[in-house]
């Protein structure tokens, strides 16, 4: 396929439908891009060697410019010789020399018109390819956002899942059973070992005291009888 055959593909190519037939854009893309950036590589090489061949042809023309002159002088120089044989034969080369530039004339018409249809198919390839590239990256965004969607996704679908709630009953339970384990800590708590004894001894002398203030008062009793 030659290099206009595949800018005419190229250009005229609809993105959006070729995308919708693969299943993988972004791999699509990226040869597409490659294949623009040949292509262009290609497209800039024609037109420079078409841009060189008309210089080559401008300085032919140029030289011919000047040997028409050289061969109008000779004329006049013979004629002033009275050679007018010569004069004829000087006027023959400089007919063949405007015969020659006449068709470097149209040679350089032809190349400027080659010139202008590359540097016409370069920017419109340019842009072509600056579209794939925008595409490309609107490709790789939508990429990361479906990535970040169904991520968020799925962590919602877990959070909102039996799992999670029977993992939360259970932290909440465990929690209660904290709770209830430091509330009945404190019941049936003893008291301090020193303050009991130190109670125990006064009720115990307290009654000591009442027996034996009942013995005295028993015996003075039987004292009187």
């Amino acid at each position: 396929m030659s290099i206009f055959s595949r800018f005419r593909d190229i250009v005229n190519s609809n993105i959006n439908d070729i995308l919708d037939k693969v299943e993988d854009p972004e791999k699509m893309i990226r040869l597409m891009i490659q294949e623009m950036e040949d292509t262009l590589v290609e497209l800039k090489s024609s037109c420079a060697g078409k841009m060189a061949s008309r210089a080559e042809v401008n300085r032919e023309k140029e030289y011919l410019e000047k040997t028409l002159e050289r061969w109008e002088g000779r004329a006049r120089l013979a004629l002033e010789k009275d050679r007018e044989d010569l004069a004829r034969e000087a006027l023959l080369e400089k007919k063949n020399c405007i015969n020659q530039i006449e068709l470097m004339d149209k040679d350089l018409e032809h190349f400027s018109k080659l010139i202008d249809e590359c540097k016409s198919n370069i920017l419109q390839l340019e842009q072509k390819l600056e579209e794939v590239r925008q595409k490309h990256k609107l490709l790789i965004q939508r990429g990361r956002h479906a990535a970040e969607t169904k991520q968020a996704r799925s962590a919602m679908r877990q959070a909102d899942g039996t799992a999670a709630f029977q993992r939360f009953n259970e932290l909440e339970r465990t929690v209660e059973k904290m709770e209830a384990e430091a509330e009945l800590s404190g019941i049936g708590m003893k008291t301090d070992s020193s303050i009991e004894h130190e109670f125990d001894k006064l009720e115990s002398e307290s009654e000591i005291d009442e027996e034996l203030e009942a013995l005295k008062k028993s015996m003075k009793g039987k004292e009187k009888s």
